[in-house]
């Protein structure tokens, strides 16, 4: 057993959300997984490091498990993000190409059991810090950090834009936040998207509630923007990544600026 969460505190209004960057998988669960689970292909590989030191004041809130243990980033009851499209559960029965990761999947009572040891702890610290930050601020925003390989036609066709920005349409922060953030991505060499194919996980549309001065927003990165090959050993590319923090540092800035004018 590890702790399921690392927490740095930081003094700004930012709050930087890492649900997917986690590898932990305890050695019971790793062994009812198959060959192709057992790659751990679906992490959000690099995130933590990609960001680290871009906003000195932002607070961090890491799960340290991965994804495939249980979903921090999924409706604890197992509800669907995208109901009617291929989507993974809350723990995942497939990877993101849809093929089988257990060798023994599963049963109700390993969901329940791993909600309690991994999800909820992680929750819990988010939580925690969200209303830290606010009470000092008056104001608090999760910026949610995710990666995704940019070609996977089980989730999605074509070929998936560089930065993908997340508010369920507009619901889980002010407009402020949600047009800065844009902005500043639009005028990136990156190609960006607003609530396009990922509008926003279950952590950003939970705590989202713009009108109790918490605001939410989901960033997912196209892996191609940082990584050498979108394939292992899923190494990092020091002048891709260095390139793309530029440009993060500043959506990140960004964000922090308008939500310090926001707060009351």
């Amino acid at each position: 057993m590890t702790d399921a969460v690392e927490i740095r505190q930081g003094s700004g209004p930012v709050i930087l959300g890492l649900p997917h960057t986690g590898s932990y998988v305890p050695p019971a669960i790793e062994a009812s997984l198959n060959a192709r689970g057992k790659e751990l292909a679906d992490t959000d590989w690099h995130i933590h490091s990609l960001y680290d030191g871009l906003l000195p004041d932002a607070t961090m809130v890491r799960a340290t498990f991965h994804r495939y243990v249980i979903d921090a980033n999924r409706d604890p009851s197992g509800v669907s993000l995208y109901p009617g499209k291929n989507t993974t559960t809350l723990v995942p029965l497939t990877d993101f190409d849809g093929r089988d990761i257990w060798d023994r999947p599963p049963t109700v009572k390993d969901i329940s059991e791993r909600r309690d040891a991994f999800h909820s702890p992680y929750h819990a610290a988010l939580e925690a810090e969200l209303e830290r930050v606010k009470a000092i601020h008056g104001i608090a925003v999760l910026y949610d950090c995710h990666s995704i390989r940019s070609h996977i036609p089980f989730l999605f066709d074509g070929t998936l834009p560089d930065m993908n920005i997340g508010t369920d349409g507009g619901a889980t922060c002010a407009p402020d936040i949600e047009a800065i953030a844009y902005e500043f991505a639009a005028s990136s060499p990156y190609s960006t998207v607003l609530n396009g194919r990922f509008r926003g996980g279950w952590t950003t549309r939970h705590y989202g509630r713009p009108f109790e001065g918490i605001h939410a927003i989901q960033m997912e990165l196209a892996q191609s923007s940082y990584l050498i090959a979108e394939a292992p050993p899923w190494t990092c590319d020091p002048t891709k990544a260095a390139r793309l923090r530029r440009w993060l540092t500043d959506i990140l800035d960004a964000i922090q600026d308008t939500a310090l004018e926001l707060a009351p």
